[in-house]
């Protein structure tokens, strides 16, 4: 069941039937999208160019940023915007981060992923990157 709650939704968590008094907000789940994606080798960045090596310097809330979260009935659609580093196999690196965010998501919150759907919104030439 999805609730709005201070401008944000929250969702509660169904388990064997008993109705969990957890809530997790949508940007929570665009965060564990975002961290599952730029774990993966060859994803240089989220869009709007918050990399790894960012994320302690500007917080979990900045990661989120390239990231769109949409839910019905408990299934989840993510939408990413990734840069890619240059070199790397653009399909096989949406591949893993679809295996990632999708096995990140469910195992993190018990909600289904219907979806991973990935743009490729820039390739980092940079080599010292």
């Amino acid at each position: 069941m999805v609730r709005e709650q201070d401008g944000r939704n929250t969702y509660d968590i169904h388990v064997d039937d008993k109705l969990l008094n957890v809530k997790i907000s949508d940007e929570v789940i665009a965060t564990i999208a975002a961290l599952a994606a730029t774990e993966v080798e060859g994803v240089a960045a989220m869009s709007g160019n918050i990399t790894k090596d960012l994320i302690s310097k500007l917080g979990m809330k900045s990661l989120s940023k390239g990231v769109k979260i949409e839910l019905d009935n408990e299934i989840v659609e993510v939408y990413l915007a990734l840069q890619v580093d240059y070199g790397y196999s653009i399909p096989k690196v949406s591949e893993a981060v679809q295996d990632k965010v999708k096995t990140a998501i469910e195992t993190m919150t018990g909600l289904s992923v219907s979806g991973v759907n990935i743009r490729i919104a820039s390739v980092n030439v940079d080599k010292n990157a």
